[in-house]
């Protein structure tokens, strides 16, 4: 029997890089969290901690916020392709590069009915993701979203379920459903706009999950997955993961009170947790797509 050292990587992970624009009186701002991870002949390293081939961490922060500066931040998915081509194409003996970038949304503040200048607050809303992979197979982006917390308060049933000696579970044909969805979809291309893609495959998520009438959150998973992929050809694959944050009925006879579906206790755990992936029936290779690094996005 022989031990031997598998896949590896190493980066600088969660470099939080904000980048505000002050080319005029209106400031634009860009809040990101960026993780990097390198891979290629590393292997001295761990074996003889021999540091002959490995770029410091601290280098691969230092290149992130100067590429905020020097190429700018635009759209995630474009800073992270960015990074990870220099990375690979200029740095010996970088072989493969993976960039994790998670986007903290901001909107302007209103004083007086006016839109001001340079002060924002935090959006609550979702967090928006990006992955890029660039080696020698070729260059991978994964598109994404965390955090989408959607609730609806009719719409969803859940009835006709496998039932055994342990089932108590009551059916019902007019539950709230809610979740906190986390979907991730891998580009074909890298000629995209990316902020309108973004943009678009939300709305579609969002008008899926409220005018389906949801048999199961698995399904309501289907028809989102499959309507961003009707709606953009460029689009792979989408990977869906969803918590169903469940909403109990509050039993108030105890207090000679009704409740038709009016009070509820959110329960926060445990939760199903429903995953999918839809897919093409012809999508090319993923290659490294999915290999994660730190697991952001």
């Amino acid at each position: 029997m022989a031990i031997i050292l598998g896949d590896n990587q190493y980066g600088k992970a969660e470099n939080r890089v904000v980048r505000i624009y002050r080319d005029s009186a209106r400031h634009e701002i860009r809040d990101l969290n960026v993780s990097t991870a390198l891979r290629g002949p590393f292997q001295p390293a761990y074996l003889e901690g021999n540091q002959t081939n490995v770029l410091p961490t601290d280098t691969q922060k230092n290149t992130a916020f100067a590429f905020a500066k020097s190429k700018g931040v635009e759209a995630i998915e474009a800073f992270g392709l960015e990074l990870a081509r220099h990375f690979v194409h200029d740095v010996d003996p970088v072989e493969g590069a993976r960039i994790e970038i998670e986007e903290y949304a901001w909107e302007r503040a209103v004083v007086d009915g006016v839109e001001h200048d340079h002060t924002w607050l935090r959006k609550g809303q979702e967090i928006r993701t990006a992955a890029i992979t660039v080696d020698a197979s070729g260059e991978y982006v994964v598109g994404g979203l965390k955090d989408l917390v959607l609730l609806k308060s009719t719409g969803s049933e859940f009835a006709g379920f496998l039932t055994d000696e342990y089932t108590t579970l009551q059916e019902t044909h007019d539950r709230v459903m809610a979740t906190s969805l986390v979907a991730q979809w891998r580009f074909t291309s890298t000629d995209v706009d990316w902020d309108d893609v973004y943009a678009g495959i939300k709305r579609i998520m969002v008008k899926e999950f409220a005018t389906l009438q949801s048999l199961a959150l698995q399904q309501t998973l289907w028809h989102m997955g499959r309507a961003v992929l009707e709606a953009y050809p460029f689009i792979a694959e989408v990977k869906l993961k969803a918590p169903n944050k469940h909403h109990f009925v509050v039993d108030l006879s105890p207090f000679e009170l009704e409740n038709p579906g009016e009070v509820f206790i959110a329960a926060d755990r445990p939760y199903g947790l429903i995953e999918a992936t839809v897919l093409r029936d012809d999508a090319p290779p993923a290659g490294d797509a999915w290999r994660i690094s730190a697991g952001l996005a």
